[in-house]
């Protein structure tokens, strides 16, 4: 008898992960990252996959993405695609089919995190207080800027699903509120997520450069750190600094809604390519300054995820739980 094909994705607003989860734990092989703007459809890009792996039809689809999941749907906030479940089952035949947000199956991987996979940003170290049950929160700039939890209880593990990038940005500094007015001229609302994310340390760019005068210009966001990395670019490396700052407002921001008391963890690829800057930079002082409730937050930890593919993790552990639930 050969083990059941359970299929798992991790979709983002510019790559697609796909992957088998194991059914006997939570891991996965045979992964493959494909470009989202290749395929049409998520059915296009899954089919190409199992034509690639080698993979018979899938027993069972467990995807994470990057969007709210509305009526066993995901409209991608940062992609073309519009992932349903109910297309899904009918084009792969199938009764199981799961979706998750992308950091609901982050939030999801954070239990199984080992020590190798997370480095302390900060002078906290974790100290779980085992007369409470933890609640942890976890964000990450990308293509867009996802946050979301985990409660880890007596009776289970249950992640909290949200779109805290979405709230509005709140500046606590002049040169950040300098940077607001600038930005309140490019979008209708300054969400976190404008000032947090690939995209959004380009708009700080581009802001700085209007406050100081120079002329704008298009740039990446990779470009922006290679020119801070070469220290050849006083703007890219104050653009840097603030994108530093204001995620650590935004983790602490997070922190206080969610009482995750117990650590942050901080994902994406941006933060675990340059991990360096960012424990260098201003993120727990941005992240610390909570008025009264900066005592408070000196004690949470904040850890960088350096797992390379956490949400692929955590929808191995749901995949796994939903066919065993089938199989019983």
């Amino acid at each position: 008898m050969t083990d059941p094909c359970l299929l798992i994705g991790d979709i983002g607003g510019t790559n697609a992960r796909f992957a088998l989860a194991h059914p006997d734990e939570p891991s996965f092989s045979n992964e493959l990252t494909l470009a989202s703007a290749d395929y049409k459809t998520v059915e296009q890009a899954i089919a190409d996959y199992l034509e690639r792996s080698g993979s018979e039809t899938p027993d069972a689809i467990c995807l994470a993405a990057a969007g709210p999941v509305v009526d066993d749907r995901i409209v991608l906030t940062n992609n073309h695609w519009v992932i349903d479940g109910r297309i899904l089952r009918q084009e792969f035949g199938l009764s199981t089919v799961q979706l998750l947000n992308d950091f609901e199956s982050i939030a999801y991987s954070l239990h199984m995190l080992g020590e190798n996979d997370v480095k302390t940003i900060g002078l906290v170290l974790a100290e779980p207080d085992e007369k409470r049950e933890p609640t942890f929160g976890v964000l990450g700039p990308g293509t867009g800027l996802g946050t979301g939890g985990l409660l880890v209880r007596e009776a289970g593990i249950y992640p909290i699903v949200g779109e805290g990038s979405h709230a509005g940005f709140a500046p606590e500094s002049r040169m950040q509120y300098k940077v607001l007015e600038q930005l309140r001229q490019r979008f209708d609302r300054v969400s976190s997520e404008r000032l947090i994310s690939g995209p959004g340390l380009e708009n700080i760019y581009w802001a700085l450069c209007k406050i100081r005068g120079e002329p704008t210009k298009d740039i990446t966001a990779a470009e922006i750190f290679s020119r801070v990395l070469a220290n050849e670019d006083a703007i890219a490396v104050e653009a840097t600094h603030l994108f530093f700052e204001v995620l650590g407002q935004v983790a602490g921001d997070l922190t206080l809604a969610l009482g995750a008391f117990d650590g942050i963890y901080l994902a994406g690829g941006i933060l675990k390519r340059y991990p360096d800057l960012l424990n260098a930079s201003s993120f727990r002082s941005g992240f610390e300054n909570k008025g009264r409730h900066r005592a408070l937050m000196e004690k949470v930890p904040t850890l960088l995820i350096l797992h390379p593919q956490p949400g692929l993790l955590g929808a191995s552990y749901c995949a796994r739980e939903l066919f065993q639930r089938i199989a019983s």
